[in-house]
């Protein structure tokens, strides 16, 4: 377990290299014993520091929530990260690439709520009652730590991620908005293009078999902490495709039959 002055140093380290676009080393290659519940504990720290400097929460971001992610991240369950004001991007932006580091994009379903949601015994059926409307997005990822240390090899892990807000760098929402109960989530899919190229198509489903599943598995992680998911927020419900690298001159192009199109570019 890390102690609070490490956990401190840790979210200034994460905060530097975003600021600096310098990728900070692993922490846990400095401290091998850290925890997943010490990732969160950075994470939050580190959403102090923003905080601090005036940026506003406006929802969260389920990740992980694929089996094969799991997997790879040698994780039994999803993760989680929170999102600010700075990071929403428009529909058909573009933004440059070097703002990032290694950015990388991924598809997803985000609920936008109409009532709040709390507790440890919701259903699937309780978050599309409290949904406002569902809407295609995509998230960009960047990686605030090495992903592979460059001079040891080391591949981070997943409390690193954690604590890097679980890779979360911005949201960027498409235009058509859906009631949940007006679609099947399970079969809601997207085709994402990269330069006109099909780069990963994917389906609802992939996303611990239906994507509401993702936000009650938030919102019971939340609740022994006495914490909500509030009406009006973003919520990405996880991505139902690997991530897909971004450069400078890319297009992506997300196709989302019924729920729209969703682009960027980088520069």
């Amino acid at each position: 377990m890390l102690t609070k002055e490490q956990i401190k140093d840790s979210a200034r380290r994460h905060h530097k290299a975003e600021k600096t676009r310098t990728p900070m080393r692993a922490f846990s290659l400095q401290y091998p014993n850290m925890s997943i519940e010490d990732g969160y504990a950075v994470q939050a720290e580190w959403i102090k520091i923003k905080q601090a400097e005036g940026r506003k929460v406006i929802g969260r971001k389920v990740g992980l929530t694929s089996r094969a992610m799991q997997l790879a991240m040698n994780i039994d369950e999803p993760d989680f990260g929170t999102l600010l004001d700075n990071m929403l991007f428009e529909n058909g932006a573009v933004i440059p690439a070097k703002d990032f580091i290694d950015p990388r994009l991924e598809v997803e379903i985000t609920f936008v709520l109409k009532d709040d949601l709390f507790g440890d015994d919701l259903s699937v059926d309780n978050v599309l009652e409290a949904t406002d409307y569902v809407v295609g997005s995509l998230e960009l990822i960047a990686a605030r730590s090495h992903r592979i240390d460059p001079e040891t090899g080391y591949t981070r892990k997943v409390y690193d991620t954690i604590s890097d807000n679980a890779a979360n760098a911005g949201i960027i929402v498409g235009d058509v908005r859906m009631k949940p109960q007006d679609i099947d989530l399970r079969w809601a899919g997207a085709i994402l293009y990269r330069n006109g190229i099909v780069e990963e198509t994917g389906l609802g489903a992939g996303i611990l078999d239906h994507p509401a599943k993702g936000i009650v598995w938030l919102a019971k992680r939340f609740a022994p902490h006495g914490i909500k998911l509030d009406a009006g927020q973003y919520i990405m419900s996880g991505s139902f495709t690997r991530p897909v690298i971004a450069r400078a001159g890319d297009h992506f192009k997300a196709d989302f039959g019924p729920l729209g199109i969703v682009e960027l570019g980088f520069s």
